[in-house]
């Protein structure tokens, strides 16, 4: 693949402010220029080039756009053309292969060399191909090209050299399939009918062989004439007129009749005895009318006529509704004997095919299943038993089955976790599929002996969530989980349901997931927060629901002296969030005009509800409307189990809660979290007069999350590119700032008491005065819910280089400038074992914030350990004052030790909250810590931090905080997606960048250029 980079020998500079692998880049703005390498760190990089060649394994999920299918009964493999060019082939479960025309030309037609390994495949650019299964990777060996007609139908006989194709002109070719050139036999249209017969029969749409005679060809025509052409003595034998069109016609086994489908939603059976007239005529869906008149039914686009020894025929077919039935979804009738069963398809049916126990047409069919290719699913009829069940499909076709928002991927899971997974999924499966083995069983593979357990996990528009087993080539669905359970449905006609979000108010956003602890949290596009842990046993609870008004209100700007002494508000009002129930809020909640103001978008479900074993819904966090606003989208998310926080940000702030104790501990706007080390200058602007609500581009359902015509995923906070793009709406979004205890809200305490004037609480530890006090270069101190407008500059001593090396965007022109407005989004989370400050010997819990400005802010923990403690002590945590700084919008935070190993964040071992009670084992806290000084023989020699951007790479020297190395990664695009993973016992940072490149950057110490 051309898009596809080797690994990129970055990350190795001579001088902290260097760049290596990018000679035309500059130096990134904030790099400090002078940073020695300290002696201890001796980083061994095994990586190279030949270690990372990417290369595609398999497709997963269902076809693009079908368009049509293939069966070889010999080999029951099974082929699947599409739109795009595409071939996806199909065998027994874990067979699975994909090809791509490299024209891109829509597949029209495929026909298998039965038994032999080779597929033909007939496109829209009207070239056939001739692919060699037999190999690997499927390979075409010939192509032929029409050049003045165009190709409408193939057929290739079992057994056969002779593929024939029918065209647009009513022409019939025929093709020598070993050497794949034109035969030079053509059977021309006019040939083919009568010489009286004035009129264009139309397009060729059925070519096939009598089963009585292979030197037969029954040829039939879009108008309604069918021809059998005698291919020997190069005549017809017979020619039938009918006046209605056909769409498809099917041989009985003997070959003495056959079936036509026609437009007019009628069967004809026609007798080779009479040609003058057909058999039989019937309409299986035109009723008759009170008049006497049959109803008029849509075309039957295709039929299927198979015999079997032991029963009447199985008359297969689709379409053929009257037109007077309206709504009605796509059906599959199939006939046997009186019986008329009718299917019906959740989507438009693209291609039916029966299977037959024999390949030949000549012999009794005895159709056991018939496959159905539908627009966006694959479903398999059990024929064998009468009330045609389908069967369980085995491949991953419903990935899709609501559009899919958002997936993550985890490997090296524990090994206990996919089992246990699969057998509570197993419990909620659907019932009533045959009992017989999937009939599509051919190929064969292997699981190779370098598996892991691996585990895809999708979010869909309908709230729902899928757990994927990937450890082998095939994708199996292991667990489902619907999020929408955890609220109330909204009750007709409640006017605020409609105009909160659109559609799909439960999709998911971004899911966190500790496999460790089994926590798992999932961000919704309603602006919540669902946490689940997971058991083995139901349970009967309530849902706990925290509110949090991470968004601004209309005040005025107040001056400092009313605040300087006083940075806890007595105004009850000015509260920060803090911990409550769930409770039912009419739409006009709070203001006397209807304004909606601190509400939910959704309403949890406030009884004690029965969950099943699996994943139980344990807390739910909700941003409130504030005063007619919706609350912004939330754009990052973290957990840490051993820590029992959660954080999440948003473009207003970032708040921070304990869920073991239900309580917020940290609410504050992102320009409050600098303290007095905010790098920008920011200049206030007048509060604005009029207040409108902006719901219409805040929150606008998922037509903001994907277009409704593709369903295409976005970042979450790249919709934060596009506030600014509606000029009426600016003033009304520029830096709002949450509610908070105090003005600087540092740290809110689930224990102590509301703060009173002149006594603010501030975090404990030797900074903790020091954080309360507001920095000499900070700009007027604010109340909690200010309508102060922040515009963002640069220091005046920046130059327009640095200016547009820290903060140029190129994904939108609306934020590639900073003078522009702009508000800095909270992009990135990252709990872990850190120095919080450059003072700090040991390492203590962290929280490393990234925005969208290219900044990274440290905020320090103070959590008891014990485990009595935790659940009753408060949690200490404020802003350190530590910022770094890298050019474009923080991605990823990373920590390695100082031997280049990557250091994983502590965790909890997984309890089951819901087991009985064992007095002689009882359930403690048990929590595994990885210290960025536990593999090191002497404690407190700090560890390395790799900070990824959207443009740069750094990796930074804890705790004196200095810049080691920097990598610029991309000037003409931008980072989508990073990780740092270990390959091969080393470590590297992976990149996929917005043009299709991926990129792996290793980090060389050793190496000095």
């Amino acid at each position: 693949m051309k898009k596809f980079r080797k690994v990129l020998d970055g990350l190795t500079t001579s001088s902290p402010g260097g760049t290596i692998g990018s000679p035309s880049c500059g130096s990134a703005a904030g790099t400090p220029t002078a940073a020695p390498t300290p002696k201890e760190i001796d980083v061994q990089e095994t990586l190279v080039s030949e270690n990372f060649q990417l290369c595609k394994t398999v497709r997963h999920g269902f076809p693009y756009q079908p368009t049509t299918l293939a069966f070889d009964p010999v080999q029951k493999i099974l082929a699947i053309g599409s739109r795009t060019g595409g071939v996806r082939i199909l065998g027994r479960p874990g067979v699975d292969c994909y090809c791509q025309h490299e024209s891109g030309a829509a597949v029209l037609q495929l026909q298998f060399l039965i038994n032999e390994g080779a597929l033909v495949t007939a496109c829209a650019d009207d070239t056939l191909h001739l692919w060699n299964l037999r190999q690997r990777r499927p390979a075409i060996l010939h192509s032929l090209k029409f050049n003045r007609e165009r190709i409408t139908f193939c057929h290739l006989p079992f057994q056969s050299k002779w593929l024939y194709v029918g065209t647009e002109r009513g022409n019939t070719h025929i093709v020598n399939i070993e050497s794949f050139i034109l035969s030079g036999y053509v059977i021309m249209w006019n040939k083919a009918i009568e010489l009286s017969t004035k009129t264009h029969p139309g397009p060729v749409v059925h070519l096939s062989d009598s089963p009585k005679d292979e030197g037969k060809l029954l040829i039939g025509f879009e108008s309604g004439t069918i021809v059998q052409w005698d291919l020997r003595g190069k005549k017809a034998d017979f020619r039938i007129y009918y006046d209605e069109a056909i769409h498809s016609v099917s041989w009985h086994h003997e070959g003495k009749q056959f079936m036509c489908s026609h437009s007019d939603g009628s069967l004809t059976l026609w007798n080779l005895r009479n040609t003058a007239k057909p058999f039989q005529i019937t309409f299986p869906h035109g009723k008759i009318q009170k008049d006497g008149r049959k109803e008029s039914c849509k075309p039957i686009l295709k039929v299927e006529y198979k015999t079997s020894r032991n029963s009447e025929p199985f008359v297969i077919f689709s379409g053929g509704l009257s037109y007077d039935k309206a709504g009605r979804r796509p059906t599959l009738t199939i006939m046997h004997g009186k019986a008329i069963t009718v299917l019906e398809m959740d989507h438009p049916i693209v291609e039916f095919m029966a299977l037959c126990e024999t390949p030949y047409n000549n012999e009794v069919q005895e159709p056991y299943a018939v496959v159905v290719l539908l627009e966006k699913d694959f479903i398999v009829v059990d024929l064998t038993q009468s009330n045609f069940p389908i069967f369980e499909n085995p491949y991953p076709m419903d990935i899709h089955e609501s559009p899919v928002t958002c997936t993550a991927y985890f490997a090296d899971c524990p090994p206990d976790i996919i089992p246990i997974l699969y057998s509570i999924g197993a419990k909620h499966k659907k019932t009533g599929y045959s009992q017989k083995e999937w009939p599509i069983s051919g190929g064969t593979w292997t699981l190779g002996s370098q598996t892991y357990p691996e585990i895809i996990i999708t979010g869909h528009a309908d709230g729902s969530i899928k757990f994927w087993d990937a450890s082998a080539i095939t994708l199996q669905m292991l667990y489902k989980l619907k999020t929408s359970k955890v609220f109330e449905k909204p009750k007709p006609g409640e006017g605020r349901t409609a105009e909160l979000v659109e559609e799909d108010p439960y999709a998911v956003q971004m899911v966190c997931w500790c496999p460790q602890s089994r926590i798992f949290c999932v961000v919704g596009i309603s602006a919540h927060i669902i946490l689940y842990r997971f058991s083995k046993y139901d349970s009967n609870t309530q849902i706990v629901s925290l509110e949090v008004r991470l968004q601004c209100e209309s005040e005025d700007v107040i001056s400092p002296s009313e605040t300087e002494n006083n940075p806890c508000f007595s105004d009850p009002s000015s509260h920060s969030p803090q911990p409550q129930h769930q409770h039912p809020a009419s739409p006009s909640s709070g203001t006397p005009e209807g304004v909606k103001d601190s509400i939910p978008c959704l309403r949890v479900k406030d009884r004690v509800t029965r969950m099943p074993p699996g994943y139980q819904a344990e807390l739910v966090v909700q941003l409130l409307w504030v005063d007619g606003e919706p609350p912004q989208q939330i754009t990052s998310l973290d957990i840490n189990s051993a820590y029992g926080l959660l954080a999440f940000g948003n473009c207003n702030g970032l708040a921070v809660v304990d869920y073991l104790q239900k309580t917020i501990l940290l609410c504050m706007s992102t320009l409050d979290l600098y303290g007095a080390t905010d790098p920008y200058q920011r200049l206030t602007r007048s509060p604005r007069r009029n207040r409108q609500s902006t719901s219409e581009f805040c929150m606008r359902g998922l037509s903001n999350f994907y277009s409704d015509s593709k369903k295409r995923i976005r970042t979450s906070y790249q919709s934060l590119t596009e506030l600014s793009d509606n000029q009426q709406s600016v003033d009304m979004e520029r830096s709002k700032s949450p509610t908070s205890d105090h003005v600087n809200g540092h740290c809110t305490s689930p224990t102590s008491q509301p703060c009173s004037a002149g006594k603010p609480r501030v975090p404990m530890g030797p900074e903790g005065p020091r954080l309360a006090r507001r920095g000499p270069g900070r700009p007027p101190f604010r109340k909690a819910q200010s309508a102060a407008c922040m515009e963002i500059s640069l220091p005046v001593s920046h130059t327009e280089e640095s200016r547009e090396n820290s903060f140029s965007r190129s994904r939108s022109s609306s934020v590639s400038s900073i003078d522009r407005d702009t508000k800095e989004a909270v992009t990135t989370l990252q709990f872990g074992e850190s120095y919080g400050r450059k003072s700090d010997a040991l390492p203590t819990p962290c929280l490393w914030v990234g925005t969208s400005l290219g900044v990274v802010l440290l905020i320090p923990m103070s959590i008891p350990t014990e485990e009595e403690e935790r659940l009753e002590e408060p949690v200490t945590i404020g802003p350190s004052g530590a910022v770094l700084m890298l050019k474009g919008s923080v991605l990823r935070f990373a920590f390695l030790d100082c031997m280049g190993a990557l250091i994983h964040n502590p965790y909890e071992v997984w309890r089951d909250f819901n087991a009985p009670e064992d007095p002689d084992r009882p359930r403690k806290r048990k929590l595994v810590n990885f210290s960025p000084s536990s593999s090191q023989d002497a404690s407190g020699e700090g560890h390395l931090a790799v900070v990824c951007s959207e443009r740069q790479a750094k990796v930074f020297l804890m705790p004196s905080q200095s810049c080691l190395f920097v990598h610029n990664i991309t000037e003409s695009s931008f980072v989508l997606r990073a990780d740092v993973v270990s390959v091969c016992n080393s470590v590297c940072l992976a990149c996929f960048c917005a043009n299709g490149h991926v990129m792996t950057l290793r980090y060389d110490h050793a190496n000095h250029n």
